[in-house]
């Protein structure tokens, strides 16, 4: 059985019109919300949430401000972490959502770290994807550099060949199919049927202040806020963003958390690829 999904569309706040995917429309399941990364949206999940809802779980997939369908920021000094956790429980108040398991992906993992602050209660079970309470700032230079320079492919079958020319040496695993879905989720035709970036140009500014002599503020005490709630950790085994020491201190200071490394694959791993769906719903199934 194939899964479909419904749009829905909330008012933040501050008046933005952001949007929400919906995957299944049992409203007794466990609900699972996903979180994209920096420049990311919610076909991020697509494949993953097509599985988790074809296997008991209402999946729900926020496109973040300046992403996808959601509407862009009129300033942009509101592409920030706590604005954007503000977001999310503006979408959980209007979707009727009191508690859910979560997956944080890269940025969403950040989102999930401060969102746990501000609404303990809504977080029963948390998936962090390649993202801890300390990043790596020779990571965040490389996202920065790709944001500032990838040129715009003219065809889908170019987009696809520009990601895997870029990313491909960290993620072997890949095939060309998985590529292609890879473009489609980042990519978008414009009205004039060009294929642009998915995003707000001016979110990947919020990376200018990054050099490799500032590294950002610890999470490590927002962190501390995960324990006593199951928690699943995924790394990419070549993950430039989230070092493998960080990602044993994290297992460390929260006993019982499942670690995962993908490999073959960098930042961030794609979670409808192996046995990662499997292993995200057995997870969850336990937890929720």
């Amino acid at each position: 059985m194939t899964s479909t999904f419904s749009e829905q569309r909330f008012t933040s706040g501050d008046g933005r019109s952001l949007s929400a995917r919906i995957y299944g429309t049992d409203p007794s399941l466990p609900v699972i919300v996903c979180l994209a990364g920096l420049t990311r949206n919610a076909r991020d999940f697509h494949g993953l949430s097509e599985q988790l809802s074809n296997n008991g779980f209402r999946v729900v997939a926020f496109d973040s401000r300046g992403r996808g369908n959601s509407e862009r920021a009129r300033d942009a000094g509101e592409y920030n972490l706590i604005t954007e956790a503000e977001d999310v429980l503006a979408g959980l108040i209007a979707l009727g959502i009191a508690h859910a398991g979560f997956i944080g992906t890269s940025r969403g993992g950040l989102i999930l770290h401060f969102l746990n602050s501000m609404r303990p209660s809504a977080l029963k079970a948390v998936v962090l994807t390649d993202v801890g309470p300390e990043i790596e700032p020779d990571g965040l230079l490389l996202i920065r550099l790709y944001l500032q320079t990838a040129p715009r492919p003219g065809t889908w079958d170019e987009a696809a060949e520009l990601q895997k020319s870029i990313h491909g040496k960290l993620f072997p695993a890949l095939s060309d199919a998985d590529w292609m879905r890879h473009a489609r989720a980042i990519y978008r035709e414009d009205e004039k049927g060009r294929i642009v970036a998915d995003f707000d140009p001016r979110i990947a500014d919020t990376l200018n202040s990054i050099t490799p002599d500032a590294p950002l503020p610890s999470l490590w005490p927002q962190f501390a806020g995960f324990g006593g709630m199951p928690l699943m950790i995924i790394r990419g085994e070549n993950s430039r963003l989230l070092s493998e020491k960080t990602f044993k201190e994290m297992g460390a200071r929260h006993p019982g958390t499942e670690l995962v490394t993908v490999p073959g694959q960098g930042h961030a791993p794609h979670l409808d690829t192996g046995d990662l769906p499997e292993r995200m719903a057995g997870f969850f199934r336990k937890a929720l």
